[in-house]
């Protein structure tokens, strides 16, 4: 991906903004509202606004995740915004992108997201999925239901209006109780045991040596992880997992901490077993979104088939 980012413009802003949120607006998270209104604005300074209390919600402090109410009066202070030049995008990944499309009706879009593609464009990258989404579908809403590591493949949602986007975030608040189902494809190192393994465990963010990090902390948020095997391999298991909470990395960390790291994760992975699974052809992490189950007017169910270089690792490795 390139690293470099387009050409900017920027401009100033003395004055101090105030919004009252619509109801077409309501529920949707603070960040992702100041995102969207602040073109240019990188996302880590958002963050910072947030936390220095520079934006404020009814006067008063919000974190990231507050989802928003009809009537909010959002303070939004004095910034310096920088305007991009629009990012040129390669044909092949556009090409890639309409071929990716597992479903699409008047409210949703469902693609099978390739391994390597952030779903954001950021500091360090040009564009992410979403800038060739809407370079595909000008002028329409689209906006990411949820999101997947830059690594992980499989099914990602994206709502194509307001409501939608809204029904689909309520849904995610609320696993288990009707709300979105996530299934998994991880080849994890040795192995698994058989039946169901729950991973109950906290996870929180962390700085270490420089690297942005997840572990397990008793101070973290809340994450549970199932996880029952589908085929041993000699050295390796492929295994099933469903998610109840979505944090960041949170599938890995529970794996490394129950001693069967994914195989190609370089964060929290064996150096040893990725270098042996290297011999197979593996040159990725080996997690795929292989399931999601959406609970709208009806529960639509989407499958996202592995890609080609992760079945032949399958079809290949030794019994």
């Amino acid at each position: 991906m390139p690293a470099s980012p387009p050409p900017t413009q920027t401009a100033s802003n003395t004055n101090v903004n105030t919004v009252t949120v619509e109801t077409d607006q309501a529920g949707q998270r603070i960040d992702n509202f100041l995102l969207s209104r602040l073109k240019g604005v990188p996302r880590s300074h958002i963050y910072r606004l947030l936390r220095s209390g520079q934006v404020r919600v009814n006067k008063g402090r919000k974190k990231p995740d507050y989802r928003l109410q009809a009537g909010d009066s959002v303070r939004i202070p004095p910034l310096r915004t920088t305007t991009r030049t629009p990012p040129t995008i390669p044909e092949t990944l556009l090409q890639t992108l309409r071929e990716s499309i597992l479903l699409e009706d008047e409210n949703l879009l469902v693609l099978n997201k390739p391994s390597g593609l952030a779903v954001h464009g950021g500091s360090e990258l040009r564009f992410g999925l979403i800038d060739g989404m809407h370079k595909i579908y000008p002028g329409q809403f689209l906006e990411l239901a949820h999101r997947l590591d830059r690594a992980t493949s499989g099914a990602l949602v994206l709502a194509k209006n307001r409501a939608t986007l809204n029904r689909l975030h309520d849904a995610l608040r609320n696993p288990g109780h009707g709300g979105i189902e996530k299934t998994y494809l991880a080849l994890v190192m040795g192995g698994w045991p058989q039946g169901i393994t729950t991973v109950d465990a906290p996870l929180q963010k962390t700085l270490r040596s420089g690297e942005h990090m997840v572990e397990i902390s008793d101070g973290g948020q809340h994450a549970v992880s199932h996880f029952s095997t589908l085929r041993r391999f000699q050295d390796a298991s492929l295994v099933q997992v469903m998610i109840e909470t979505g944090r960041t990395h949170q599938i890995r960390v529970h794996a490394a901490s129950s001693g069967h790291p994914l195989a190609g994760d370089p964060k929290y992975g064996d150096a040893e077993f990725n270098r042996h699974m290297k011999q197979f052809g593996l040159r990725r992490l080996f997690l795929h979104a292989s399931r999601i189950a959406l609970p709208l007017d009806k529960i639509i169910r989407i499958n996202a088939p592995l890609d080609t270089e992760l079945q032949q690792i399958l079809d290949i490795l030794p019994q």
